[in-house]
């Protein structure tokens, strides 16, 4: 799979941890005042436990290998999968359906792979619709399990990061006639809010929504090949294939001309 990069990703993490800094600095804060071992640990640890607890082994894994989508999207490349799916209706217009067997075996999207061997076994045009469409379905419900592992992440992470402050505070009174380390030890237990709050908002809820995005980018392509296998099977032509997919362009041409 051919993967890009989202320098958006990149520069929007770049820039909401720059500001944060930034801003804290000119109020007269230490920023290396805002790292903390022991918080991000509770925070991090509590987070990923309590997901880990409410997550199926199947999805978490799932999550660990599509993570990198968010910053290292695979790249579908519209245009070239329409003029694949041309070539391929005009070899089966010539050769027959039979002629696709041989792009059945190699494509490397197991989903196109899957519509072409139905097409090439000469499955009813309804039932290949019906199965091409159950397929997608499940695939992006499968896929939108991670982004809701991002989501729970969102969620506990600002809870978890009070039980860090209030563990923080507990540890401080232990300093309560020493007013100097009671200051020092209230401020380092906020601190477990500042990571459960900024993990949720600038991290975990982003990703999900990002993820999201990615998913439905892939279920886009996908659609466009069930659309283009499907038309190919009921005998349309190149040309008319490519305007029934020419709406899933990102940029369409323009009709009209100015």
């Amino acid at each position: 799979m051919r993967l890009a990069v989202d320098k958006l990703s990149f520069l929007g993490l770049i820039i909401a941890i720059s500001a944060i800094a930034f801003g804290y600095a000119l109020e007269g804060g230490v920023v290396t005042a805002l790292f903390n071992g022991p918080a991000l640990i509770i925070v991090l640890g509590g987070t990923l436990g309590a997901v880990m607890l409410q997550t199926p082994g199947s999805v978490f894994a799932k999550t660990l290998k599509i993570s990198h989508w968010v910053f290292f999207p695979p790249y579908h490349d519209i245009d070239a999968a329409i003029e694949q799916v041309k070539r391929w209706s005009h070899k089966a217009r010539q050769e027959g359906y039979l002629a696709l067997e041989s792009e059945a075996l190699t494509h490397t999207d197991p989903y196109a792979a899957k519509g072409l061997s139905l097409l090439v076994d000469g499955i009813d045009e309804q039932k290949l619709r019906d199965t091409l469409e159950i397929d997608l379905m499940l695939e992006r419900e499968r896929l939108l399990e991670v982004s809701r592992v991002y989501e729970a992440m969102g969620g506990y992470s600002p809870t978890i990061g009070i039980l860090g402050a209030v563990l923080g505070l507990i540890q401080a009174m232990q300093f309560i006639t020493d007013p100097e380390k009671l200051g020092a030890g209230v401020a380092t237990a906020f601190i477990a809010t500042i990571y459960g709050v900024g993990l949720a908002n600038l991290l975990f809820l982003p990703m999900a929504n990002k993820l999201k995005q990615q998913i439905e980018q892939k279920m886009l392509y996908h659609e466009l090949l069930a659309e283009g296998i499907i038309a190919i099977s009921q005998g349309e032509s190149p040309l008319n294939i490519e305007l029934k997919l020419e709406a899933y362009r990102v940029e369409r041409p323009s009709l009209v001309e100015e």
